[in-house]
């Protein structure tokens, strides 16, 4: 079985099929048909929606938390990077300077 190629979707266009899907009252099964979607990524997609609105799980992350969430993650991991470049930096010249 071939894997689908994984593609990017602005937010009009995950808006429309959100609209699709609560407004229009159509299903989830036949909207992702319709915009070649699968199933399971309009229905996170919902499910996503419904938390930004307040509607989903106590506790869920809203995509703005997400996109923070994921932005202060890379931030620490250059932060660390740069920390041990420092540490190794004045080893070496604590070792050149004994010397």
């Amino acid at each position: 079985m071939e894997r689908r190629k994984r593609r990017s979707f602005n937010a009009e266009f995950k808006a429309e099929a959100l609209r699709l899907v609560r407004e229009v009252g159509k299903s989830v099964p036949q909207v992702a048909k319709d915009l070649e979607l699968t199933d399971s990524a309009l229905c996170n997609w919902v499910k996503q929606a419904e938390v930004d609105e307040g509607k989903g799980p106590t506790g869920a992350l809203t995509s703005a938390e997400r996109e923070e969430l994921t932005r202060l993650r890379k931030e620490n991991r250059q932060l660390m990077m740069e920390r041990d470049f420092l540490k190794k930096a004045a080893a070496f010249f604590a070792k050149e300077g004994s010397t």
